[in-house]
């Protein structure tokens, strides 16, 4: 199934953290063996599926997102007897099963991946890990939350891996220098009484 749609465009310019400047926006695409929506209300929510080799993949601008099942909510807008209308606002999106998401030089790998637009949050779990490309940076965790517009990253249990620092001086073979001793300040005494 293929499908394209307004609010995928939305999805795509607001999804991950902008690190590197707002890249040009693009249509946006997304393919699947199968795919449901339906309006509740003024929610419209969408799944999407993959079977055999044929994953869900949603591509658009500085984006990508492979993964063997997704379900998005969106804010409907307009007409509410059409089929579909038309979308204002990205709700949420859920990916899981081998998430992979790629934006610009940095990818995300894990087995669930939850986006809160509205409170500008990504959530990985299940054996997340996060590649900066770029700077051949790495982080993996029990759990990584990602703010945008905080430049901020949480990250339970963390382990990161990058690239060696510079020299800071410290030579193993070298001895090591004695501890400095405190130096001891000396009072005047008192005068004696009279």
């Amino acid at each position: 199934m293929k499908f394209s749609h307004c609010f995928l465009t939305a999805l795509a310019c607001g999804l991950l953290p902008a690190w590197a400047g707002e890249p040009v926006p693009q249509k946006t695409v997304l393919e699947s063996a199968a795919g449901e929506f339906w309006t509740v209300g003024e929610d419209t929510f969408f799944v999407f599926n993959g079977a055999g080799d044929k994953r869900v993949t949603l591509v658009g601008t500085n984006l990508k997102i492979v993964c063997d099942h997704l379900e998005m909510t969106a804010v409907g807008i307009g007409e509410k007897s059409a089929t579909l209308p038309t979308l204002d606002k990205f709700k949420y999106l859920l990916a899981t099963g081998r998430v992979n998401i790629v934006q610009g030089t940095r990818e995300a790998n894990c087995g669930r991946a939850e986006v809160f637009p509205r409170d500008d949050k990504i959530v990985l779990t299940e054996s997340p890990i996060v590649i900066d490309h770029a700077n051949d940076a790495r982080v993996d965790g029990a759990k990584i939350t990602m703010l945008r517009g905080q430049q901020r990253v949480l990250v339970e249990k963390p382990k990161f891996e990058g690239p060696p620092i510079k020299n800071l001086g410290y030579d193993p073979k070298e001895p090591q220098p004695a501890p400095a001793q405190p130096q001891r300040t000396v009072t005047p005494a008192s005068p004696p009484p009279k």
